[in-house]
């Protein structure tokens, strides 16, 4: 990928252009046949001469959104352009606007004004994942996607990524690890049915069976992202007592106590007795030369 800086935002990506006015022969009743004037100009290429981007990040598309700007555009005309690249002859492939672009045909229309511009095979990917990123009309597990492919196919860091789409290195760290979430959660979140704010405290659960339990409940409960916290916690807390008690209950842990205890009675300070995978180590403290005297001198009379 060339290593010229995208910076932030679309506003990086598009240079000064021109719109065709009708009288010159870019206009929308005929399109340029040099390459050279299909760059940087807004015309009205037939929709059927354009095709969709590869690398579109977006996989959801609300029917009845779409319906309603198909309408809105039947009534009022599409006033903002789609983006395309030309491929060749009258070939072109969508840059952004895939909704514009499909709700014009929708609506039965059969040219659409686009800006062309120049783009290499591999920023494809970039344009169309910044467009959708900055009108927020990706879902949470979208954009996470987006910036994966953006890493694995850009070859670029969590850094890049954040400068890129105008974003800080956490937040592209947190929605990343929206990726590691079981399917089930993950498919919750691109439907709606919970929060990003739902599914970064359930990332919190390193149970996975904990995990979708928790989102079952969320969704039959419909609790707020307050309400699952508190059940996280609550829930760490009971993990940590149940471990308490299954440790107590352990013979050995018992019979570590009981000479710990005897020790300490008998050399009377501080010891404590650590377990190893083999044997251990037991310690001893003392708080001056006249207690290790002391100590020493206990163990002499053992030994006699």
């Amino acid at each position: 990928m060339s290593k010229k800086v995208l910076g932030r935002g679309l506003g990086a990506f598009f240079p000064e252009m021109k719109e065709s006015d009708g009288s010159e022969e870019g206009s929308s009743q005929q399109l340029p046949t040099e390459p050279k004037e299909r760059v940087n100009v807004i015309l009205h290429i037939p929709v059927e001469s354009i095709r969709p981007n590869p690398h579109q990040p977006r996989t959801d598309f609300d029917i009845i959104k779409l319906q309603e700007l198909s309408d809105s555009i039947q009534q009022h005309g599409l006033i903002q352009p789609i983006t395309v690249r030309h491929l060749g002859r009258e070939r072109f492939e969508l840059i952004s606007g895939e909704r514009r672009l499909r709700a014009t045909r929708m609506a039965g229309i059969s040219t659409i004004p686009a800006y062309v511009r120049e783009a290499e095979d591999d920023e494809m990917i970039v344009f169309a994942i910044i467009e959708n990123i900055q009108r927020e009309q990706l879902n949470p597990i979208e954009v996470a996607l987006g910036y994966q492919r953006l890493m694995e196919e850009c070859s670029l860091t969590q850094e890049q990524v954040a400068t890129n789409v105008g974003k800080n290195r956490t937040t592209i760290t947190n929605t990343l690890r929206l990726l590691n979430l079981p399917a089930p959660i993950q498919s919750g979140l691109q439907m709606g049915k919970i929060t990003a704010g739902h599914a970064r405290t359930l990332i919190s659960v390193e149970d996975k069976s904990l995990q979708e339990k928790l989102y079952h409940r969320v969704i039959e409960q419909e609790l707020s992202v307050r309400q699952l916290e508190e059940m996280v916690r609550n829930a760490s807390s009971e993990k940590k007592k149940s471990a308490r008690q299954t440790a107590e209950k352990d013979p050995n842990d018992i019979m570590i106590r009981e000479i710990t205890s005897r020790l300490r009675r008998t050399l009377a300070t501080k010891v404590d007795i650590r377990k190893k995978n083999k044997g251990g180590e037991i310690k001893i403290e003392y708080y001056s030369d006249d207690e290790l005297e002391r100590l020493l001198s206990l163990f002499d009379n053992i030994q006699s």
